[in-house]
C-alpha cells in the first residue's frame, strides 16, 4: 500500500528528498519502509529524562524488527522541580504548547508514517499527547519510567518531604544537617519523581486513555522491564500503523471519561484538570470539568500515594498497575470498557485478568479510602469559572474551613510571610496573579504549600490560587481560580481580613463579602501592566485562555 512518506522517498520526483535522505546514510531498503518518528525527549538536566536514551534505543530496535525505519527526533523538556520557586517555573507550562507545536512542524514536515512518543515528566507528557492527537498518525506512548522512592532514616520518601523539609528548617524543627540528609537520600535514581506528582499522573492516564502500553505509567525507570515495554512499543506501533489505527480512533469522548474516572481513583495531580481538557481540545472532543464532579460523585479514591500517603509508584506498580484499578472500577460498571486502545485491543480485552496484588496500595471497590473522588472542581462567589483542589490530600479537618484573606500579589512574598511566621492557624493565604495570563505561565506553588506543611500549619491554613500546584502539594491548596486576577476575576477584588469559606465536600468556595461590595470593588478594578512585554512568555500571555478552558492557547490574538 501507498504509505505517508512515499512523498519524499519513491519516484522521480523525490530524487532531491532521496539525496538527502542518502547524506544520513539511508539504503533503498529502509526508505521503502514505513519512515517511524522517534519523538525522544532525552536531555542532561531533567532526572526524569537522562534515561530516554536508552528507551529510545529500544523503541528503535522494536521499531526495526517489526519491519519499519526508525528516525530520531527531539523534544523539550523543564524540570519542574529544578524550575521550581524562581523565574523558571513561568517557563514550565509554556512548555507544553511550544512541544506540541514543534512536534507537529517535524513530523508533517518530514512525512513520517507513525510516532512512538517518548515523554516523562509534566508538560512533556500532555504536550506529546496534544500533538498525537493533532496530527493523527498511528501513535504510541512509552514513558521513561517512574523514580524510585528515597529513604530516609529508614522510611520511604521523594521530592516532597525535600521540600516540606526546607520548610521544617524554617521552623527551627530540623537542622542543616537533617535537610542534607534529604538532599542526599530524597531523589536516589533516574526517573520522574516518585509519587502520584504530575508526571506519573499523565504517563498514568496515558494507559487509560489507550495511547500507553500496560505498565507505561509505573514500571520503574531502572528495571529492565521498561527496556521491554520500549521495544514493545515500537513493535506496537507497526500493528497500528497496518491497522491504520490512529490517535483520534483512541482517544475519543469515552477515553476521555475513562481517564477522568480513574483520575478521581487514582488522586492524580490538579494538573490533569489542566492537561485533560487541552488534549481532548485537540482530539476534537469537549470536555466540560463539570463533569468531573459528576464523575466523581460515584467513583470512590482507591490510592493514596504520596504526597497523599506513604505509598509510591513502585508500589503501585507491584499492585498490578493502572490495569489493577481499573479492574476494580469495572466491578462497579464505572468504565467503557469498549474502547479501542494502542494495544490493538479494547479496554476490557486489557484489563480483563490483571488482578489486584496488594488491598493496602489498591484498595478493593468495596473498601475504599473515600466514596468519592480525589479531586474535586468547586466554584462560588471567589471562583464562578471553577477552581480545583486534590481531596484526596486534605486532611479531614480542612475539608471544611472559614478564615481570614491574608493576600499576596506573588508567590514570593507568600513564601517570606510564610517562613516569616506571620501566617497562623486559620489563615486562608490567597495569592493571585499567578494564573496563565498574570503569571504568565501559570507558576506551580510547591514551595508555599511544603512551607505551610513544614511550619505545621497543613491541618490549620489554606490556600487559594490562579497560579497551580505541584503534583506534590498536599493540604487545603486551592488552584486553578477562574477567571484568573489579571483577567478581572473576583480572586483580584479580595482584600486582607476578608473571611473566607471553602466546603469541599459541598464543592463550594465562597468570599463572605456582599454582592454590593463585590459588584463596587470590581468597578474599580484596572487591569496591570503585563510583568513581561517581550519574547514567548509576553506572545503566550497575550494567547492564552483561561485554566478552566486547559490554558489552551486561541487561534488568533482577535478570538
Amino acid at each position: 500500500m501507498s504509505k505517508k512518506s512515499d512523498v519524499i522517498t519513491q519516484g522521480v520526483a523525490s530524487a532531491p528528498q532521496r539525496s538527502l535522505l542518502n547524506a544520513l546514510g539511508f539504503t533503498k531498503e529502509e526508505m521503502r519502509k514505513p519512515l517511524v518518528g522517534i519523538v525522544s525527549s532525552f536531555n542532561e538536566i531533567v532526572p526524569g529524562h537522562m534515561n530516554i536514551d536508552k528507551i529510545t534505543e529500544a523503541v528503535k530496535l522494536g521499531v526495526a524488527m517489526a519491519g519499519g525505519t526508525p528516525v530520531v527526533f527531539p523534544a523539550i523538556a523543564v524540570c519542574d522541580g529544578i524550575a521550581m520557586g524562581h523565574v523558571g517555573m513561568k517557563y514550565s507550562l509554556v512548555t507544553r504548547d511550544l512541544i506540541c507545536d514543534s512536534t507537529e512542524c517535524m513530523a508533517l514536515a518530514h512525512q513520517f508514517d507513525a510516532l512512538v512518543m517518548i515523554p516523562n515528566c509534566d508538560k512533556n507528557v500532555p504536550g506529546l499527547l496534544m500533538a498525537a492527537a493533532r496530527v493523527n498518525i498511528p501513535t504510541v506512548f512509552v514513558s521513561g519510567g517512574p523514580m524510585l522512592a528515597g529513604h530516609v532514616h529508614g522510611k520511604k520518601t521523594s521530592l516532597s518531604s525535600m521540600f516540606e523539609a526546607v520548610g521544617s528548617h524554617a521552623a527551627g524543627t530540623m537542622t542543616e544537617e537533617d535537610v542534607e540528609e534529604f538532599v542526599n537520600n530524597a531523589c536516589p535514581t533516574c526517573g520522574s519523581c516518585s509519587g502520584m506528582y504530575t508526571a506519573n499522573s499523565m504517563n498514568c492516564l496515558t494507559e487509560v486513555l489507550g495511547m500507553g502500553l500496560k505498565g507505561n505509567g509505573t514500571i520503574p525507570a531502572v528495571y529492565s522491564a521498561r527496556i521491554r515495554l520500549a521495544k514493545e512499543a515500537g513493535m506496537k506501533v507497526m500493528e497500528l500503523y497496518e491497522k491504520n489505527i490512529r490517535p483520534r480512533d483512541i482517544m475519543t469522548k469515552d477515553a476521555f471519561i475513562n481517564a477522568l474516572t480513574v483520575d478521581m481513583a487514582l488522586g492524580c495531580s490538579t494538573n490533569s484538570m489542566l492537561h485533560l481538557p487541552a488534549i481532548a481540545h485537540e482530539a476534537g472532543v469537549e470536555l466540560n470539568l463539570d463533569i468531573a464532579n459528576e464523575l466523581s460523585a460515584k467513583t470512590p479514591n482507591l490510592c493514596h500515594l504520596a504526597p497523599a500517603g506513604h505509598t509510591y509508584i513502585e508500589d503501585l506498580n507491584e499492585a498490578g498497575g493502572v490495569y489493577a484499578v481499573m479492574n476494580e472500577l469495572a466491578k462497579k460498571d464505572l468504565l467503557n470498557l469498549d474502547c479501542i486502545t494502542a494495544t490493538g485491543k479494547t479496554v476490557g480485552e486489557n484489563i480483563k485478568y490483571c488482578v489486584n496484588r496488594n488491598p493496602e496500595v489498591i484498595r478493593p471497590i468495596d473498601n475504599p479510602y473515600s466514596p468519592v473522588g480525589g479531586i474535586a472542581v468547586l466554584r462560588g462567589n471567589i471562583a464562578p469559572d471553577s477552581c480545583v483542589v486534590k481531596r484526596s490530600a486534605v486532611v479531614p479537618e480542612m475539608l471544611y474551613h472559614e478564615g481570614p484573606a491574608r493576600v499576596f500579589e506573588c508567590e514570593e512574598d507568600a513564601i517570606a510571610a510564610i517562613k516569616g511566621g506571620k501566617i497562623v492557624a486559620g489563615d486562608v493565604v490567597v495569592i493571585r496573579y499567578e494564573g496563565p495570563k498574570g503569571g504568565p505561565g501559570m507558576r506551580e506553588m510547591l514551595n508555599p504549600t511544603s512551607a505551610i506543611a513544614g511550619m505545621g500549619l497543613g491541618s490549620s491554613v489554606a490556600l487559594i490560587t490562579d497560579g497551580r500546584f505541584s503534583g506534590a502539594s498536599r493540604g487545603a491548596s486551592i488552584g486553578h481560580v477562574s477567571p484568573e486576577a489579571a483577567q478581572g476575576g473576583p480572586i483580584a477584588i479580595v482584600e486582607e481580613g476578608d473571611m473566607i469559606r471553602i466546603d469541599i465536600n459541598n464543592n463550594k468556595i465562597e468570599l463572605l463579602v456582599s454582592d454590593d461590595v463585590i459588584k463596587e470593588r470590581l468597578s474599580k478594578w484596572k487591569p496591570r501592566e503585563p510583568k513581561v512585554t517581550t519574547g514567548y512568555l509576553a506572545r503566550y500571555a497575550n494567547l492564552v485562555t483561561s485554566a478552566d478552558k486547559g490554558a489552551v492557547l486561541k487561534k488568533s490574538f482577535n478570538d
